[in-house]
């Protein structure tokens, strides 16, 4: 009688929870992945939000994309490009951007340049890279000065005809900033937007903890990790010497050119992570810092006001970590 009544027990405790009296699971996450700004991006909102939203985000990212590549024809930067010096009106998000990278420019002492556009043809990082002649090196590194940049309004002109705008140290954050916030707009609390490099997160996870964002090891194919960083809403962009880069006669070239050599920068920065408020800001500190090196890096994050906090990795495998942040590293 008693092994009865305990089966009768069970049997009755799953119905129960079969009809809903059992604790609520927390809803699944909606995401969704494309290959988009030549990498891939994932999008990811948590809490029951509506799961159109990643992919509606991901089509704002193409969209802009559309705009700001200089690979893309039809592009607002493909049109200025090919307008000869001519002015060309361009979207106010187009405008609102270059005038913010050419602001980076002021501020980095003009380490930060977008009208690195010839150059970057020319390593063709995102196709078939190799090292370019000496004379056409020579020949692109001479229309590079981004204050050949005018912008009035809504319409940007290059006073250099040759020159040729790239905004890929800065575009990627300003989309992801774009992409949070339209998230938010939507009423989501708790999401993640990253775009291969640029991470913001919304919120906090679901249940009110932080979130563990990983920093890659570089030169590693992304299986391993430096260490990782806890924080709330934020925005972490990671730049390195190793995401685009190839081998010619034994020595590594990779994608972050200097404006003043035309050249891959040569010092002992391999990574550069920065904690910030907004990802476009990140996104050019990154490029600046690794451009800086070091020994310069210091006084950049000494300039930048309301920064959360940087992780640096060098060639010896030295890992510094700069202003308040919650950073553990791996250990080896």
């Amino acid at each position: 009688m008693k092994r009865k009544r305990i089966l009768t027990i069970l049997i009755i405790l799953a119905a129960f929870c079969f009809i809903g009296g059992c604790a609520k699971q927390p809803p699944q996450p909606a995401s969704e992945t494309r290959f988009l700004l030549d990498t891939v991006c994932t999008i990811t909102v948590y809490g029951g939000a509506d799961a159109s939203l990643p992919g509606k985000a991901l089509d704002l990212c193409a969209e802009y994309e559309g705009l700001l590549s200089r690979t893309v024809e039809g592009s607002d930067i493909w049109r200025i490009n090919h307008a000869g010096g001519e002015p060309v009106t361009v979207d106010p998000r187009t405008a609102e951007l270059v005038e913010d990278a050419l602001e980076f420019g002021d501020f980095s002492g003009g380490m930060f340049d977008i009208t690195i556009g010839r150059l970057c043809a020319l390593w063709d990082f995102n196709g078939n890279p190799s090292v370019p002649p000496q004379a056409d090196l020579k020949e692109a590194l001479s229309t590079v000065g981004y204050k050949k940049v005018i912008v009035k309004d809504d319409t940007v002109r290059m006073l250099d005809p040759e020159a040729w705008l790239d905004l890929g140290g800065i575009a990627k954050g300003y989309i992801a900033d774009k992409a949070a916030a339209f998230l938010k707009e939507n009423g989501v609390t708790s999401a993640i937007v990253d775009l291969g490099g640029n991470i913001v997160t919304v919120g906090t996870k679901p249940d009110g903890s932080l979130w563990h964002i990983g920093i890659k090891q570089p030169f590693d194919g992304g299986s391993k990790i430096i260490g990782a960083l806890t924080i709330g809403e934020a925005s972490i962009v990671t730049s390195g010497i190793y995401e685009r880069q190839f081998i010619q006669d034994g020595v590594l070239y990779h994608h972050i050119l200097d404006p003043n050599t035309g050249e891959p920068v040569r010092n002992a920065m391999v990574s550069a992570t920065i904690v910030t408020e907004s990802s476009t800001v990140g996104d050019a500190l990154t490029t600046i810092l690794i451009l800086a090196g070091s020994k310069g890096a210091p006084d950049v994050l000494a300039r930048v006001p309301g920064y959360y906090g940087a992780v640096l990795m060098l060639d010896s495998g030295e890992i510094q970590k700069f202003g308040d942040i919650d950073f553990s590293e791996t250990t080896p």
